[in-house]
């Protein structure tokens, strides 16, 4: 635990009857970066002859009384912002901090149980159970699809392609519905589960690609490329709010496609070194655990095409996970430890 004072300075204040004054945050010492058991204290400073008749604090538009202990924000950039009244005029300041996780995440491997065949021409985006049946998305211009598959012989059961224009990516399955996004088409379509009838779309918001696609039963989650997770409304495809996948050192980036299991989000993470998925806590952002899936790669056909470890599903009844990638040739069994 440790605690941090932050210094306000007021660095200009125009008169003659202007309405706009100026405020800088600074930070002594020079640092950013708090975590959970954190205090924060603000410290107000001034030029001398000016009086401030009061002053408000604010983290991500939420009032904080100093000092503050960090406890259960989310975690990732915060926006931290100094309110002030000043001879009736008011001046705000307001600068970015990064509330990071307190422990390092947890070191999580496989065993692998089964090989199956993959059509290695799939160039896989999202990959979800439902019973019995595996839902795949499949990306590139011309290439996109969305189809059923006997995931033990690779059997293509049922498939619809996307208009070339379209570069599928993420699915998930919610009430019925198959929920499939692209990628910069600003477009996520609905379609009926069974029959794979497109029934509706919706535009995003603010997060402007999609990538990766979970849900927890009510909501939808949505990964854009970056370290954000957004939270969707399923029936309009309205952003409610997001996450920003956190480790102790850093905010992540390319997080890509997702699956929800046991109240945890599942996570690849596009380019990133190493073949690994890692556990996020939906209500905060930290990374839990990362799962090293080293080793499998190298068991599909080693072809130009080949890409990176994409697609994870969590199969309720075998209590399993399924793992492929960007045309793998196969599909792979394995359960999950902790190293």
């Amino acid at each position: 635990m440790k605690w941090i004072s932050l210094i306000l300075i007021i660095i200009t204040l125009k008169s003659c009857g202007s309405n706009r004054s100026s405020l800088r945050i600074t930070i002594k010492p020079n640092a950013n970066t708090f975590v959970h058991g954190d205090t924060l204290s603000l410290t107000l400073k001034h030029k001398k002859g000016i009086s401030i008749d009061s002053t408000r604090y604010f983290l991500n538009d939420v009032a904080i009384v100093l000092p503050h202990v960090f406890a259960e924000e989310k975690l990732g950039d915060q926006r931290l912002t100094a309110v002030n009244f000043v001879a009736g005029e008011k001046v705000e300041a307001t600068r970015s901090v990064r509330l990071l996780k307190s422990t390092p995440p947890e070191l999580w491997t496989y065993t692998l149980l089964n090989e199956f065949p993959h059509d290695q021409e799939a160039y896989t985006q999202g990959l979800e159970f439902d019973g019995e049946v595996l839902f795949e998305s499949t990306g590139l211009n011309g290439k996109s699809s969305l189809r059923k598959v006997n995931y033990t012989s690779g059997e293509i059961i049922q498939s619809i392609p996307l208009n070339a224009t379209y570069f599928g990516e993420g699915l998930t399955l919610l009430n019925d519905k198959v929920y499939q996004l692209t990628w910069q088409e600003n477009t996520a379509f609905v379609y009926d589960k069974e029959s794979l009838n497109m029934e509706t779309s919706f535009s995003y918001d603010q997060s402007k690609e999609g990538w990766g696609l979970c849900n927890d039963g009510e909501f939808l989650y949505k990964s854009d490329g970056t370290a954000k997770i957004w939270k969707l409304d399923p029936d309009t495809g309205k952003e409610l709010s997001y996450i920003e996948a956190t480790t102790h050192k850093t905010i992540l980036k390319n997080i890509n496609e997702l699956e929800w299991v046991d109240g945890k989000i599942y996570a690849n993470t596009y380019q990133s070194q190493k073949e690994v998925v890692v556990i996020i806590d939906p209500s905060t952002g930290a990374t839990e655990a990362v799962i090293d899936f080293s080793g499998l790669k190298e068991k599909v056909a080693q072809i130009p095409s080949l890409n990176v470890l994409n697609g994870i599903a969590y199969h309720p009844q075998r209590k399993t996970f399924f793992i492929t990638g960007k045309n793998w040739s196969k599909l792979f069994e394995v359960t999950l430890q902790k190293k």
